[in-house]
């Protein structure tokens, strides 16, 4: 073969290979745009009309803390504006769970017991100071606000001393661990049977029971 035979077998090789690369290239960029039209981009992502958020309640605090809420994504709809106030009903129903639990905490203690009583007493039965002065002397002669404190012979427990101790389940079935309960369990005795703690306290006195 001469020369020039072999020169023009070589460049029709050359031009066949680069229309080759030329045609796989095409090809190539063809399929990356049909997908890329099939599929979804992160602006055009394909978001449901409404998402609901829900945590499950819990039975053992002394109000349920759960969140329900709907998010409306539609065109036009203040999603900010509603994620914010989303957030803000967490954030309040979190910080409830956590001041349920402190006060159960401080009351483990004679001092927080007292406070927590009055505290109680004061916004939910609306008696006053001389009332407190009558439940602190019952409730120390009972059980010095030990919400441990258990009589063997009888089995009175808690703070209020119920007998049978098991009357407090009708607040919550922790009653032997939890100084609250203790509490809203004798504060709604003594309003359901004396009407009051100085009554209740005026009982104690002449029959050493109440």
């Amino acid at each position: 073969m001469s020369k020039q035979a072999s020169k023009r077998g070589t460049k029709y090789l050359f031009v066949r290979s680069n229309r080759f690369k030329s045609r796989a290239l095409w090809t190539l960029v063809a399929s990356f745009l049909l997908i890329s039209a099939a599929q979804p981009t992160a602006y055009g992502l394909d978001f449901p009309m409404t998402t609901s958020i829900s945590l499950p309640e819990s039975a053992n605090l002394t109000m349920s803390i759960a969140l329900n809420s709907e998010v409306d994504l539609s065109e036009g709809a203040a999603l900010y504006t509603q994620l914010d106030e989303g957030a803000d009903l967490f954030a309040s129903q979190m910080a409830l769970a956590a001041s349920v639990s402190q006060q159960v905490e401080m009351a483990r203690t004679i001092v927080g017991a007292k406070k927590v009583a009055k505290a109680i007493m004061f916004s939910e039965y609306a008696w006053g100071a001389d009332q407190y002065t009558c439940l602190n002397r019952l409730w120390t002669k009972e059980s010095h606000w030990n919400y441990k404190a258990h009589n063997k012979r009888s089995g009175a427990h808690g703070i209020p001393q119920a007998l049978p101790a098991i009357r407090m389940e009708v607040i919550s079935s922790d009653w032997r661990t939890n100084p609250v309960t203790q509490i809203r369990w004798g504060l709604r005795y003594i309003e359901a049977r004396y009407d009051n703690p100085c009554k209740a306290w005026a009982k104690f006195r002449h029959s050493r029971y109440y």
